[in-house]
């Protein structure tokens, strides 16, 4: 095997088998149950009630996480339908070398997320430890709560699901808690929390102002709805079904219902610690409404919710991606470690200023990938994969010195399109991206570089699981842990 062949078939980026997935529809609710708890999510409720009603956020909210709950579950097929994970999917569109440069960048931003959310829930780990012992030393609380994270990751996919399963009741109780001792200190203060409004909008500014609250929950989870493959692979999946809703039904579960009520009843909780303290951030809130004990017990969900979202929605996907770049000798755990570090570096304490403005950026960037991958997956190569050689470095996915140049195209046309107009960057970038990808890849790119499944659209030589089969690569396949080989049989098995 040559040294390129070697780097493409890193152990940990080869496809699951169904034997291998282990997460079921309650796992994977509880882990968006835990995702969903984030500083960002606080923010968007608290940002959206200086303007809007809270009956409107939440309305907005709602129908942003059904939609974007959508579009993961679209691109999820693709780690359910062939097991594999977003950055090896990623050389279908962008190449075998390609891939690595929106790659990164998505790992970059999950990196980002990753300290975001390790900060956050360190000013609570260090006001129960105030509380506990008079301790106050929140950069100490930070160091120590990102290891505990990575360790857990570093563990498997199905320690993260565990610790999801323990975590998620723990937070629904909590938040509830939090959502009344909120509500009583704002009632304190003769501030009604479904009616009060800071700066109220009427008309344009209105519709506007619920525009930006429905796009900032979408491009919150742009990130995630790009690289969902990396998790929906491990999701519970029944074989010889070709029925898109019936084999993505466990999944449909979390991204249409966990997902949105979860999301939406954050938001809520942002838009009334707003309101009771004229702060969104909920630790901060929470140290004016309660104390002793109470306060306590409800900064601990917020340790165990970054605990939860981190490990899932950032640290797995980022994780995965430089594992991608960084080859066999780069295991998963060197993955781990290395969003650890990135997340550390970027200051994240620094960052909670320019958050909304942020999530609606990054969002526009990642949509447009979004875009492309569903233009590619459903489109143009209508669910069928040449799955083999997306491992291999003279394979046809090598296009041009292993870059897709329509990718790159459709990627930057629909990142600088969201750009001038970030009040619509998820929608914008999405339709941009998909559109420019398959005329340029459909009209032009594939008829230079042609593709085996859209030359020979075969169901038994290129779908997946809705055939039986599981993607085997070489001599090699990996279990759950993200890094065991398990297997010497050199055949595609159906």
């Amino acid at each position: 095997m040559s040294k390129r062949q070697s780097y493409l078939k890193s152990p940990d980026l080869l496809p699951i088998s169904e034997k291998d997935r282990k997460i079921t529809p309650i796992g994977y609710s509880f882990m968006w149950i835990g995702m969903v708890v984030v500083l960002a999510t606080f923010a968007i409720g608290g940002a959206g009630v200086i303007s809007l009603p809270l009956p409107l956020v939440l309305l907005a909210t709602i129908i942003g996480s059904l939609a974007i709950g959508f579009f993961i579950s679209l691109t999820g097929d693709i780690g359910i339908e062939h097991g594999l994970s977003f950055p090896v999917y990623m050389r279908a569109p962008f190449g075998t070398v390609g891939t690595h440069i929106p790659s990164v960048v998505r790992g970059l931003a999950a990196s980002m997320w990753f300290g975001i959310n390790t900060y956050f829930g360190a000013t609570a780990m260090n006001g129960i430890l105030s509380i506990i012992a008079g301790f106050d030393n929140w950069f100490v609380c930070f160091l120590l709560f990102a290891i505990l994270q990575l360790f857990n990751t570093a563990l498997g996919i199905k320690a993260v699901e565990r610790f999801a399963d323990l975590a998620a009741p723990i937070i629904i109780l909590i938040s509830c808690w939090m959502y009344v001792s909120l509500s009583d200190t704002a009632a304190a203060g003769g501030r009604e929390v479904w009616s009060w409004v800071e700066n109220p909008v009427t008309g344009g500014a209105a519709f506007t102002a619920f525009l930006v609250v429905i796009f900032s929950n979408m491009g919150f989870w742009a990130t995630l709805s790009a690289d969902i493959p990396s998790i929906s692979r491990f999701i519970k999946a029944p074989k010889n079904e070709k029925n898109w809703f019936k084999r993505n039904k466990h999944a449909l579960i979390g991204n249409l219902i966990a997902l949105p009520l979860t999301q939406a009843f954050m938001v809520v909780i942002g838009g009334v610690a707003y309101i009771a303290v004229m702060n969104y951030d909920p630790v901060i809130a929470l140290q004016e409404a309660a104390s002793g004990f109470v306060l306590g017990i409800l900064l601990l969900m917020i340790v165990l919710a970054q605990w939860s979202t981190n490990i899932s929605a950032n640290i797995v996907p980022a994780a995965t991606i430089f594992s991608n770049v960084g080859g066999p000798r780069f295991p998963f755990w060197a993955g781990v470690v290395t969003a650890g570090i990135v997340g550390t570096i970027v200051q994240p304490w620094n960052l909670f200023g320019v958050i909304i403005p942020v999530l609606l950026f990054i969002g526009g960037i990642l949509s447009a990938i979004v875009g492309i991958l569903v233009a590619d997956y459903y489109f143009i190569r209508k669910r069928r994969v040449n799955v083999p050689d997306l491992y291999e470095s003279n394979g046809q996915y090598k296009y041009m010195y292993g870059v897709n140049v329509a990718g790159f195209i459709a990627w930057i046309a629909g990142a600088v399109s969201s750009y001038f107009v970030p009040s619509y960057s998820f929608l914008v970038g999405f339709v941009v991206g998909a559109v420019c990808y398959y005329l340029l890849a459909k009209y032009w790119w594939f008829v230079k570089y042609k593709q085996a499944e859209i030359e020979d659209p075969s169901d038994e030589k290129y779908l997946g699981l809705s055939v039986g089969r599981d993607w085997v690569i070489d001599d090699v396949a990996v279990d759950s842990s993200l890094d065991t080989p398990v297997t010497d049989d050199p055949s595609v098995t159906t």
